[in-house]
């Protein structure tokens, strides 16, 4: 049995039908599309009304005002003077009598002159007004007297050790040589052989400063050398 369709039911016919309506209907909506408006949102600030983005020049940034100080009021000085009475009587308890001092306690000694002492006071060689005198010679016989009497150390003529020992020492009011130091050494042998000749010098002839004897201050070389 064979199917029959009728001229109403066939679909085929209304085939351009639906394409003009679809194109029509996609035409509305592009014209829609294109007449569409949008408006922008406008924002209240402090009682203005604007758009969305507010400038910085109509915005009005206000401070608070400052109480001001109150002037300051110059003193108010009175011309009346007035004299008061003062009946407070003053002791003059400031003097004191030898009684008093003696009752507080306290020593009181007499006044006497300093008598200044030249024998303590150490003058240099070359400032002292009369210098010391070595077996009624100078310097020159001291050091004649030093090398006569200096033994020169085994240790330091093995090792061919030899140089110039500078001692310092004093020749007392007493004529005593004292304080005998090294300034500069050389080998210990040889420092301790210049100390031990030196510390052994006969007494001296004491030098003086302003007539009174005085304690004199020298600076001397013992040479060491090979021959």
């Amino acid at each position: 049995m064979e199917t029959k369709k009728t001229p109403k039911a066939n679909l085929e016919n209304k085939k351009l039908l639906f394409r003009e309506i679809g194109l029509a209907i996609a035409l509305l909506l592009a014209i829609l599309s294109f007449e569409w408006k949008t408006y922008d949102k406008t924002i209240s600030i402090a009682g203005i009304t604007g758009n969305s983005v507010v400038d910085d020049d109509d915005v009005v940034i206000t401070r608070p005002e400052l109480p001001q100080p109150e002037p300051l009021k110059a003193p108010i000085f009175s011309e009346v003077i007035e004299i008061v009475e003062d009946n407070t009587q003053i002791k003059n308890d400031l003097i004191f009598s030898g009684e008093d001092i003696k009752n507080l306690g306290v020593d009181i000694k007499e006044y006497k002159p300093q008598v200044e002492d030249d024998i303590d006071e150490i003058i240099p060689v070359a400032v002292v007004e009369e210098k010391p005198k070595f077996m009624g010679g100078d310097e020159n016989e001291f050091t004649k007297w030093v090398f006569k009497n200096m033994v020169y150390p085994d240790i330091a003529m093995e090792n061919n050790i030899q140089g110039r020992v500078i001692l310092s020492f004093v020749v007392g009011a007493d004529g005593r040589v004292v304080d005998v130091k090294v300034l500069r050494g050389v080998d210990p042998s040889l420092d301790k052989e210049a100390v031990r000749v030196i510390s052994m010098s006969p007494k001296w002839t004491p030098g003086e400063n302003r007539g009174k004897p005085a304690r004199v201050k020298y600076t001397f070389p013992v040479i060491f050398q090979l021959r």
